[in-house]
C-alpha cells in the first residue's frame, strides 16, 4: 500500500466549500484501511527575541508514517502590548490561542460540511476570552492563570435547515477538544550549552 496520504492536483477534483473531496475521501479511505496512517505529530520551535517578543517556527510534521515538510517555514511572532511591558510586535500568546481555536473550528466545520454535501457561502467568527491578570501576575493565588471562559460566535451563510448540523460539526475540532477536555503537558528545562 502507498504510504503517502492523498496529495492531488487533479483538475477534475470535486470541490465543496473549497475542499477537494477527492483528496479528502482518499485520505479518509487510506486511514480507514490502515488506522496507524492517521497518527500525527505536529511541531513548533520557539526562540526568544527580546522582552516579551518571541518567534515560533513551523517547518515539518509527522503523518502517514513519515516526516513531511511544509512547502515553506511559517514564522509566528508573539509579543505583549505596551501595558504588559511588550513592544506589541505580534499577537500575544492567548490571542494566538484564540486564533488557533477559531481556525480549527472553522476548518473542521467547513471540511465536515463538505463531506456531508452542505454548501457554505460565507463564514465568520468572533472569539472573546476572559482572563484575569491577577492570576498570571501571581497577585492572587486563587485566581486562575488562564482563560476562565471563551465565547465563539459564528455567522454562517448556509441553508437554515443545516444550522444545527453545522453547530455540531465544530465538535470535531482538535483544538476545541484539547481545550475542553484538557491534555497533559510535559515541560522540561535544561541548561543551554
Amino acid at each position: 500500500m502507498n504510504t503517502h496520504l492523498a496529495h492531488s492536483t487533479n483538475i477534475d477534483s470535486h470541490r465543496v466549500n473549497g475542499v477537494d473531496l477527492n483528496v479528502l475521501m482518499e485520505t479518509i479511505n487510506v486511514i480507514k484501511k490502515e488506522p496507524e496512517m492517521g497518527v500525527c505529530k505536529f511541531k513548533a520551535s520557539n526562540k526568544w527575541s527580546s522582552g516579551a517578543h518571541n518567534v515560533s517556527e513551523v517547518a515539518e510534521f509527522y503523518g502517514a508514517k513519515q516526516t513531511m515538510q511544509h512547502k515553506q517555514t511559517f514564522s509566528l511572532h508573539a509579543d505583549e502590548p505596551a501595558i504588559l511591558a511588550g513592544n506589541d510586535e505580534g499577537a500575544n500568546p492567548v490571542e494566538h490561542l484564540l486564533h488557533g481555536l477559531a481556525s480549527c473550528l472553522t476548518t473542521s466545520l467547513v471540511a465536515h460540511a463538505a463531506v456531508r454535501g452542505i454548501q457554505i457561502d460565507e463564514l465568520e467568527s468572533e472569539l472573546e476570552g476572559d482572563l484575569n491578570l491577577n492570576g498570571f501576575l501571581g497577585l492572587s493565588p486563587e485566581t486562575p492563570k488562564g482563560f476562565t471562559q471563551i465565547r465563539v460566535n459564528f455567522r454562517i451563510k448556509a441553508g437554515e435547515e443545516d444550522m444545527e448540523v453545522l453547530r455540531t460539526l465544530t465538535e470535531f475540532s482538535p483544538v476545541f477538544n484539547t481545550l475542553v477536555k484538557g491534555v497533559p503537558v510535559d515541560v522540561k528545562i535544561a541548561s543551554k550549552d
